[in-house]
Order: structure tokens, then sequence, then C-alpha cells
């Protein structure tokens, strides 16, 4: 029998074909994917302890009880010099998400308001209080929880090229809940002022990238107004600031349809922003940059980090200076320029139409600790990026590249614990399950079975993820009259292979397996 497989090496990988005996549990992947014996062991938890956890993860994936730690940053910071103290710019900012936040430490507790407290600093640093900033947590309308960190600055003392974020998360009571770190930050001492250049890849900023747009009246701290979406609407807001994928726009394409386009963008490119979170856009622009309060018309430089740009909207009257997306408040306007008397390649701009650009990150920390009898941090918390799926035959494996794997880590299939071998802690592979254990008529299964991908925590802490397991049927059979089992009509089936499966009274079936997000 033939596997299946992607016959073009630039395609997607196709799926796999594996045979799923009724009983394998002697069978056992002796190499991985490149033919190599894999190191360590394979490892499951005793059956006993095995059908407790069974229970436990039944009911996490029931009861959406999951909790996510979600921290948003800037991909640089400008360094302080002096005595000065140039505060992060986004500040810093973490969002709690999920129902498991809701879930009361201790049963019958009357408290209200937020069950957890958080710190955050950078990492290297004593822990000082002037290192070290409290967050408050204060829950939204939209039941996530926000806490900021607006004075986090890195002194010139510091002459580190990179640094990240440390979260350190308390539960109400003092236990500690775990340290999360953020995504690398680049440490710049001021904006770039000269021509960029694409040498320098990590200051410019390309087509689906993630930034951040801020305002700045007079210079002035205080008067920072960020970017943002409230009730569906693009706001300025003074205390919340929101990321947008930033697109190459087409003009031939609809609004809201991206073509991949792939490439830095540049001044006098036609963008359009999509809020990260909402979906919301705005109309496409023009990016022009922005100096002495000029939109020049004429660049078309890469654009850098914390670089002063506006966004011009298509069209007008010819001979205007244009308009451009503006602040007033809180509200978000349209500017009407003025061309420069001087220099007609310029249009005279207002500074509440003169926007900060900068790049910015996110990291997202999944688990639930409703069902863990444990009081050990939940971190480190394991992330998963890729799944693998490797041979066929008897057995199939499945290796999950990531990061902050250990051994005390099992994957599981929906409810369904999987031999698991620890490599390394950016890889864990796992036998895939019996899709028997899934349905009993699996013999004659005709429609896809999908199952939830996730790691379980000796201590029965439960890490969700994005991922998910699907086993689709290639070939079936059902009970026909007087219980002969009659073959699944399939015209392009082979004759001879259709009477060997009869002959073994189909004690196996050929499935598909596929990996999907």
């Amino acid at each position: 029998m033939d596997l299946v497989g992607a016959a073009d090496p630039s395609a997607p990988p196709g799926p796999l074909t594996h045979l799923s005996l009724l009983d394998n549990s002697e069978a056992r992947p002796l190499s991985g994917a490149d033919g190599r014996s894999l190191p360590g062991s394979w490892s499951r938890s005793t059956p006993e302890r095995a059908t407790v956890l069974r229970e436990d993860v039944r009911r996490c994936l029931q009861q959406q009880c999951g909790q996510t730690v979600r921290i948003l940053h800037a991909k640089v910071a400008q360094k302080s010099y002096g005595n000065e103290k140039r505060f992060f710019c986004p500040p810093p900012c973490v969002y709690l998400t999920g129902p498991g936040w809701r879930v009361k430490p201790v049963q019958g507790q009357g408290e209200t308001g937020s069950t957890v407290c958080g710190y955050m600093g950078l990492d290297g640093a004593s822990g000082s209080a002037a290192e070290t900033q409290k967050l408050n947590f204060e829950e939204q309308p939209d039941s996530r929880e926000f806490g900021c960190a607006k004075t986090l600055y890195i002194s010139d003392a510091d002459k580190r090229k990179h640094f990240r974020l440390v979260l350190r998360l308390v539960l109400r009571g003092g236990r500690e809940l775990g340290t999360f770190h953020s995504r690398l930050i680049k440490v710049i001492s001021k904006p770039s002022q000269k021509k960029q250049s694409l040498k320098n890849t990590d200051l410019c900023i390309s087509s689906g990238s993630k930034v951040s747009l801020f305002n700045r009246l007079r210079s002035q701290t205080v008067s920072t107004r960020y970017l943002s979406v409230e009730d569906g609407a693009f706001v300025a807001s003074a205390r919340q600031w929101a990321a947008f994928t930033l697109h190459l726009a087409d003009d031939h394409c609809s609004q809201g349809d991206f073509p991949p386009r792939e490439g830095y963008i540049r001044y006098g490119s036609l963008v359009q922003l999509v809020c990260t979170v909402t979906g919301i856009t705005l109309p496409p622009m023009i990016i022009r940059k922005v100096t002495k309060q000029c939109a020049l018309l004429d660049v078309d430089e890469p654009i850098s980090q914390l670089h002063k740009c506006a966004f011009q909207f298509p069209g007008g009257p010819s001979g205007g200076g244009g308009t451009y997306l503006c602040l007033a408040t809180e509200k978000v306007v349209q500017f009407q320029a003025s061309p420069c008397p001087k220099e007609a390649n310029r249009a005279l701009l207002n500074d509440s139409s003169c926007w900060t650009i900068i790049g910015t990150e996110s990291v997202e920390f999944s688990f639930s600790t409703s069902l863990a009898c444990t009081r050990e941090p939940v971190t480190p918390v394991p992330l998963i990026r890729t799944l693998e799926l490797s041979g066929g035959g008897d057995v199939a494996t499945l290796e999950l590249h990531g990061e902050n794997f250990h051994a005390e880590l099992k994957v599981w299939f929906g409810d369904v614990e999987a031999e698991t071998m620890y490599r390394s802690p950016r890889s864990l592979v796992c036998v895939v399950p019996d899709v028997a254990t899934f349905s009993s008529d699996w013999r004659w299964l005709r429609t896809p079975i999908t199952v939830a991908v996730s790691l379980v925590r000796a201590d029965g802490l439960f890490y969700p993820s994005a991922f998910s397991f699907t086993y689709t049927p290639e070939y079936s059979a059902r009970p026909g009259p007087s219980g002969v089992l009659e073959p699944a009509t399939d015209p392009d089936a082979d004759a001879d292979t259709l009477l060997e499966s009869i002959h073994h009274e189909f004690t196996r079936t050929n499935f598909h397996l596929f990996i999907q997000t």
C-alpha cells in the first residue's frame, strides 16, 4: 500500500498515511524523521494516574477554564543618559484573558477585584524598587484585565544591546504564579535621522509587521496619545495603545483584501492599518516622512523605528496640501494640510497630524491552574511553534517544536495521553494514539475526528495550544445485511486491495493524518 505525500517539495506537505492497528502496544518508533535513533526514553503516566488526569483534562477542555498572559511591548527602547529618564514608549502592557482568572483560588471567599498583581522590570536588574514597577490590574469592559508599566527605562550604565522584560505574577495571598519573559528588545541611542539602508534591517519596518503609533504634542510626555480602538472606533487614548498590522496596500484591491506583498515599507507607499485585536481597518493611506512639521512628498527611503511620519488620504483637489490622519483630543479626525509656499514637494502639517511609528512584539502564555493540585509556579510555560508528523505503516510519531519543554511534560490528544519522549528544551516526540481510542466505530469511520493537542505537567497543570490534530479516513467499511462487512463504494479503489482488506476482516484502517492550526 502506497504512502501519500507531497510531490512538490516547495508545496505544503501533504497528509501522511498511518495504519492504525487494533493493538499497537508493542510497536515503538526506532528512529526519528532523520533516520537516527531517538535519544531519551519513552514514558507515560501509570494507569491509575492516567485515569485521574483524563477526567481533569476532559473537564479543562469542556469548561474552557484557561488563563492567558499576554505581554505587549515595543521592539526597540531608547537609552536614557545622565539624570534623564526616557520611559519606554509605548509603555509595556499586560493583558490577562480567559475565564480561569475569575475562578476564586479559595472557594467561598468573598473578596472582589483582581486575584493577581504583577511586578515588571528588566532582566538582569537587581530588583530594586527603582527598577521594578508594580502593576495593578483593572478589569475592562471586554472582561480582560489590564496593567501597564509606564515608568520603566534603561540607563546608560547598562551597556547591553538587547534585553528582555520580566513579569512576575503573584496571587492574592502571596503565592507566586510565575515569571514570564518578553521577546528580545533592541537598545538604541536615538532615532536615526540618516537615510535608512536596507542593510540595517532590524530597524526597518516590513509589510505585515506590527506597529504602534503615538503623538506627542510639543514633545511633552504628559501629552502623549496612542492610536487605539475602542467600541469599534479609532481613538487617541492617553492610557492604552493598540498594535496594528501595517500592510502594503494595492490601488486595485478592495479594502481589507491584502495580496501577499513582501518587502520593507518605504515612504510614499500606499499602506493600510489593521487592528490586531478587532480587525478594524483604516482606509488605505500614503505614508509620508515628516521633518520640522512638514510632510515630504518626494521621499521614498525605507521607514525606520521611531521615525516621525504622517498618513495622507489619497485623492483630494489638485494643488492642495492633502488630507491627513489627525487627532483632536481623544478623537481621530482628518486634517487639511496647506501646500508649502517655498517648496512644492512639501505640505504644512500641525502637531496633531505628526505620528511616531515603532515596531511592536507580543508573546502569549496559556495554562489552566483550576485542576492542578500544586503550589508550584506555572512557569516556564511551554510554547508550541510547529508540529512535524513522521512515520507510517504500523506507527506514526509527532514531533513538537517550541520552547521551554522539559521531561515532566506529556503530550495529550484530546483527553488521551500519548507516550512521550523528551528530546530537548525545544523538542518533544510522541506516539500518535490509535484512532480507536476516540471512536468505537473506527472500522467504518466516515467523518474526520479532530482533537486538541495540549501538554500536561506531571502535577496536573494543563497547557492548551492553538494546534489540533485530525484523523481523516481514506477508506472505510460498514456492516451490511446479515452482519456481512461491505466495503465502502469507491470506484477508484483497486479490487485486489479491497479483497485483501476483507480477507483481513478490516483489522487495519487506512487513515490520513494531518495537522491544522
